[in-house]
């Protein structure tokens, strides 16, 4: 049977993509903020300047993945335990009220005040990415599964644009830099409202469903009644042993990697090599994360009809888009490194292309843990986030140890080229012994004692 066209199932799918979106923009507008806070003349003079160092200012960056790693795996069990809709609200609810005191905490305590936030940011948001996977395992047919996770995990992409574009713009208004706290607070307390109305963790349980529909979802997963009510229990030793499992987590840390490389030395590189001022620089830091957001519905468009036309295999198009996602940016890094203000147009083209290409890691990797294991998806997104996000937690560190001097060409070549090494080796191992085949452990029965007769 099919479910109606549009459905609740979307309607999730569309409560997931915002989810996401404010709290990246309520995460990553800290880059932005950073250079307003340190460099008030190319934003709204009116509003303090704090002279902190290159090494305080990565510390601000990478703080909030000290917290961040802690809480994945908790996550894991939490949203087993109570369902998503619970788990979700906690760190969107919380995002708001300390992105609304952010503002307070720098004017007290300075750049160690506002570490102690951005940690405490962290722990509430690692929450999040095990809840998301946990319900798209719960509303997704097989056959939506590419649309509904691609459309839902593009609002990061979103949440990027959104950070980067309209920080900018919020610093050189009149509410100047505390302005984009405000306003990120503010998105965070529609949303939340938004899903305590509309969200439901499964289509049993939710009042808006129709019969047609939940019908439509259940038997396409092949659950039977009573399905939700069962605990399965989580197969330890049949998951650390699996080879799929690990080339996954490889990819996922090597996207990690590059994902915090981009997302918060971007800013950076533009205002020191690019010689950029706030404005232009966060609207062109914004960018290539625009190309991103639209380039993943062009990878969902390529995947619907290469999957329906039957071109390949599910396992061969993961792949396939994964390596462009891959290793084409690789390329791209390695020549933006070679370019400085001189080439500014050709630096944010490249940067652009990027990030364009690099949209294809959802359709390519992320909706993997979902293939391999729907019934365990919000454990195993669990594990391979929060291993992955301890890269995040060190490049900031390690971008403020290289890059002693955000004006040397020379100095951000070495960060680039780094990254780009990362991107490559972590795809070959995936191509090797990656694999989107339901994996043996995760059926519900997998632990029970079998009949031996």
């Amino acid at each position: 049977t099919q479910g109606p066209a549009i459905g609740i199932r979307h309607l999730q799918a569309a409560l997931l993509f915002l989810a996401i979106c404010v709290n990246y923009v309520a995460r990553l507008n800290v880059s932005v903020a950073l250079v307003a806070m340190t460099d008030a003349a190319t934003s709204n003079p009116d509003f303090p300047q704090y002279d902190w160092t290159g090494s305080e200012k990565s510390y601000i960056l990478s703080s909030f993945y000290w917290g961040y790693i802690l809480t994945q795996f908790p996550a894991g069990f939490l949203v087993r335990r109570f369902g998503t809709k619970t788990i979700l609200f906690i760190p969107t609810i919380v995002t708001g009220v300390l992105s609304a005191l952010t503002p307070y905490f720098i004017s007290w305590g300075g750049w160690v005040a506002f570490c102690v936030l951005r940690i405490v940011l962290g722990l509430f948001q690692g929450l999040i990415f095990p809840c998301i996977h946990e319900h798209l395992a719960k509303w997704s047919p097989p056959k939506e599964r590419n649309r509904l996770g691609v459309f839902a995990y593009s609002g990061s992409d979103c949440g990027t644009v959104m950070a980067m574009g309209i920080s900018g713009l919020i610093a050189n208004s009149s509410m100047g830099w505390p302005g984009i706290s405000y306003v990120s607070a503010g998105m965070c307390f529609v949303w939340c409202l938004l899903w305590l109305l509309f969200s439901a963790n499964n289509a049993p349980s939710s009042r808006l469903v129709g019969l047609a529909e939940r019908e439509y979802i259940e038997r396409s997963m092949a659950r039977k009644d009573g399905f939700h009510e069962q605990k399965i229990p989580v197969p330890w030793r049949a998951l650390w042993t699996s080879v799929p499992f690990f080339a996954l987590l490889i990819v996922r840390c090597a996207q990690g990697w590059a994902n915090s490389t981009m997302q918060l030395q971007t800013p950076a590189y533009m205002h020191g090599v690019l010689g950029m001022d706030i404005k232009s620089n966060a609207l062109f830091s914004a960018l290539p994360f625009l190309a991103m957001w639209c380039m993943s519905y062009v990878y969902l468009i390529f995947a619907d009809v290469a999957m329906s036309r039957e071109w390949m295999s599910l396992n061969m198009l993961r792949k396939s888009v994964n390596t462009v996602a891959f290793w084409g940016p690789a390329a791209a890094l390695i020549g933006i490194g070679f370019l400085d203000k001189e080439q500014t147009a050709l630096a944010i083209a490249l940067m652009t292309i990027n990030a364009g290409l690099n949209a294809g890691s959802g359709i390519g990797s992320i909706l993997t843990i979902i293939d391999m294991s729907p019934n365990h998806s919000g454990m195993v997104m669990a594990i391979t986030n929060g291993i992955g996000n301890i890269f995040p937690l060190v490049t900031p560190l390690l971008v403020g140890v290289i890059v002693t001097d955000e004006t040397s060409r020379g100095q951000w070549q070495i960060v680039f080229a780094m990254t780009a090494i990362v991107f490559f080796f972590g795809n070959l191992v995936y191509i090797i012994w990656g694999s989107t085949n339901l994996q043996p452990w995760d059926a519900a029965d997998f632990l029970k004692p079998r009949d031996l007769e």
